[in-house]
């Protein structure tokens, strides 16, 4: 199989790396290289790098629109183009010009949670399996026929960073399943159901403060949804203070003199707040300028007695 390659974070390089071990990549496709860090240096996206280690020929568009790159996609005589993650739409014109098309990795169980952020909405909602399906790329978004799908349960401890990695692996896995399907003729195509569609917004920033008022459990849920990025937040006497990780608690009702965001206590195994109902333990926190901490280790520095967390 004559295959071209489209993708740029992270998850696409599973796919990438196991593709080509097991087919022949034309052409590789990420976005142009961003400026980045203090001293905005030129970044390169991870399947970039992972291409140019593979030997494989990079192209940078800033757009698939443009003629010049429709007639580089019709110059590779492809039979699939794969996409994973990319980060730019694909326009009609692209779509067609690979012999067999262009197939996606999704990282859910279409129809639900199509665009641009399955994994962490998922955790938001707190669903309890999420999966990767590969299918046909067309106009709509995400809306193409499935070629294959595989479903994983997500753990109470699940954050996005750890399934993101799992949901990465399984992507490469299924991919490399429908193009030897598409190679030996054997893949069959089903339309996606019309029950069940919910859509995954991209994460804004503003998401990641957390809101006291909430239940210790959906804040949980937040924390791990938005662990490596943009990471759960929160004020500390004026202060941004970011939650990494956390834990809910069951807890009997509260004195009113307790309000949301208050320090119900503060020990070695954790720091408990007062949240809407509930309690939740903080296990490892972050104020700005400094690293991540445990609990033990942050409260060597921070006393809490007394403090509600949040405000403005």
């Amino acid at each position: 199989m004559k295959l071209g390659f489209a993708g740029t974070p992270d998850f696409a390089v599973p796919a990438l790396e196991l593709l080509a071990a097991q087919q022949r990549i034309c052409a590789v496709f990420t976005q142009p290289d961003r400026p980045a860090g203090r001293g905005q240096t030129l970044h390169l996206s991870p399947v970039k790098r992972r291409a140019l280690e593979l030997g494989l020929e990079v192209h940078q568009p800033a757009t698939f629109k443009a003629p010049e790159v429709l007639e580089r996609l019709r110059a590779a005589d492809l039979d699939v183009l794969v996409v994973a993650a990319y980060g730019l739409i694909l326009p009609a014109a692209a779509l067609g010009i690979p012999r067999w098309g262009c197939i996606n990795i999704h990282a859910s169980l279409l129809p639900r949670w199509r665009g641009a952020a399955p994994i962490q909405r998922a955790l938001l909602a707190g669903d309890t399996e999420s999966g990767v399906t590969i299918m046909r790329m067309e106009a709509g978004l995400d809306t193409g026929p499935m070629m294959n799908s595989r479903a994983t349960a997500i753990s109470p401890r699940e954050t996005a960073k750890s399934l993101h990695d799992r949901l990465a692996v399984l992507g490469a896995e299924l991919a490399g399943e429908a193009v030897r399907a598409l190679s030996g003729g054997r893949a069959v195509e089903v339309l996606q159901p019309v029950d069940g569609v919910t859509y995954a917004a991209k994460i804004n920033k503003a998401e990641a403060r957390i809101q006291w008022q909430q239940s210790a459990r959906q804040i949980d849920r937040q924390v791990r949804a938005f662990n490596p990025t943009p990471v759960a937040e929160t004020l500390c006497n004026g202060e941004q203070l970011r939650v990494w990780d956390a834990q809910a608690l069951e807890a009997p009702p509260l004195s009113p003199a307790m309000p949301p965001g208050s320090v119900l206590t503060a020990a070695a195994e954790g720091i408990d707040v007062v949240c809407g109902s509930g309690i939740l333990r903080i296990l490892k926190l972050q104020l700005a300028g400094r690293k991540p901490l445990a609990a033990a280790e942050f409260l060597r520095g921070q006393r809490l007695d007394g403090t509600r967390f949040g405000g403005s």
